[in-house]
């Protein structure tokens, strides 16, 4: 009777190479835009306990260009009206207010994943929940009082 060999972990590795390749499609991984918000987000941990918040996120504002600029400005400022406790920061490169250390919002500029509208989201931490379906992003294409109204009310709920 014999023995079954041990197989290594350098016989494994050479029978991987070995191995036919799948006939599925491949994955191409990140897009340029995801692997540059992921570089980001790095910088942000490292940097976060030296950096001054406030500043910070009005930096990424200030980077901000149109509308996104403008609407981003005006977010802010109903964000801390409404959630006076929420700490700015940045959140993949974009600016975000957090509870606790957790990311409660933030707001997506149209030219950083190229889409055709600002988004505002929430995450989990917000208390938006309603039912069993509820939206946590919303596309802002213009700040008019019906929409600051909006956001206010929402802030408000998600802090709740």
């Amino acid at each position: 009777m014999t023995t079954p060999k041990k197989t290594t972990a350098a016989a494994k590795k050479t029978a991987a190479k070995k191995a036919p390749a799948s006939s599925a499609k491949s994955y191409d991984g990140f897009s340029d835009e995801e692997r540059a918000a992921m570089k980001e987000r790095a910088k942000e941990l490292k940097a976060a306990e030296k950096a001054d918040p406030e500043g910070v996120v009005r930096g990424k504002i200030e980077e901000m260009t149109g509308s996104d600029r403008v609407i981003a400005e005006r977010l802010h400022e109903i964000i801390k009206e409404n959630g006076p406790d929420l700490v700015p920061r940045t959140y993949y490169g974009m600016p975000a207010y957090a509870r606790d250390g957790k990311v409660l919002c933030f707001v997506t500029p149209s030219a950083k994943f190229k889409t055709r509208y600002l988004t505002l989201g929430f995450e989990q931490v917000a208390n938006l929940d309603d039912g069993t379906m509820w939206p946590t992003a919303f596309a802002i294409t213009e700040l008019t009082p019906a929409v600051e109204k909006r956001v206010a009310e929402l802030v408000r709920r998600a802090v709740s």
